[in-house]
């Protein structure tokens, strides 16, 4: 496992900072929650003149489920969006900089496989994207026993599993791009986590568009759905781990047939 080591190794600052800054982000955004609480009564009535934008961003979950309804719309979309974008950064380069950085010949000059160099590069993904949500509960944990606010732990957790799943697909996504690609990709990377959380948007606005969130992983991050209900959307997982077991097959398919330059 001395390629996986290395990834880990070579991704660690990459990890330190989107880590340090997202859960800085969720601290922050925990500590002003006693302040917003007085005024939760004068945001209802704002967002009920608000119809449009309420749906758009799940507010009927901020002013219906106290704490939790609070960190689902305000705190968790900075989890969402940041861990999104770190996702697809990070997995979009995996395979892809060998070529890039001109090192493939270096690396397959050693007594190692492709099939080898994907899995232990696709361990090493998951396992950052696993100490990244990590970081994030660990540190809303401190916060929240800081400010010393009671919550539902179990729906808490659901709402941190549906972000680390979030996170996982898109990252497989854009590891499978990444087999493809000779140089790096970070515009795409960025577009696609861009794409898919404006499609939630759109999802929720128009009861037209809601067949579009079995096209975002977002879709299962809804907040005031995991309150209501105490559970994932299992139906919008369901696709989102088939288009997740698409892309990594892409990526062995692709990667190992690929003339690598």
């Amino acid at each position: 496992m001395t390629l996986f080591g290395h990834e880990l190794k070579k991704g660690r600052v990459s990890l330190v900072i989107w880590s340090g800054v997202i859960a800085f982000l969720l601290a922050v955004c925990v500590f002003i929650y006693p302040e917003m609480a007085s005024q939760m009564g004068e945001l209802e009535d704002m967002f009920n003149n608000m119809v449009a934008f309420s749906d758009a961003f799940g507010m009927d979950a901020l002013t219906e489920g106290g704490f939790l309804g609070f960190f689902s719309l305000e705190c968790a979309e900075m989890l969402g969006i940041g861990g999104a974008l770190f996702a697809a950064i990070l997995g979009i380069g995996m395979l892809a900089k060998e070529e890039r950085d001109g090192t493939a010949e270096l690396l397959f000059t050693h007594p190692i496989t492709r099939t080898r160099v994907i899995t232990e590069k696709l361990l090493s993904l998951a396992v950052q994207i696993l100490i990244f949500n990590a970081v994030q509960i660990a540190v809303t944990a401190l916060s929240i026993l800081a400010i010393g606010e009671e919550v539902e732990v179990g729906k808490l957790a659901l709402i941190f599993l549906s972000f680390l799943l979030l996170h996982l697909e898109i990252a497989a996504i854009s590891f499978g791009i990444s087999s493809a690609l000779r140089r790096g990709g970070i515009g795409i990377s960025i577009g696609i986590a861009l794409l898919f959380y404006f499609i939630s948007l759109a999802s929720n606005i128009s009861e037209s568009l809601e067949f579009m969130k079995y096209l975002t992983p977002f879709s299962y991050t809804d907040g005031s759905y995991i309150i209501e209900h105490t559970s994932l959307d299992w139906k919008y997982i369901g696709v989102g781990a088939a288009v997740s077991a698409a892309s990594i097959a892409a990526a062995y398919r692709v990667y190992t047939k690929k003339d690598i330059s």
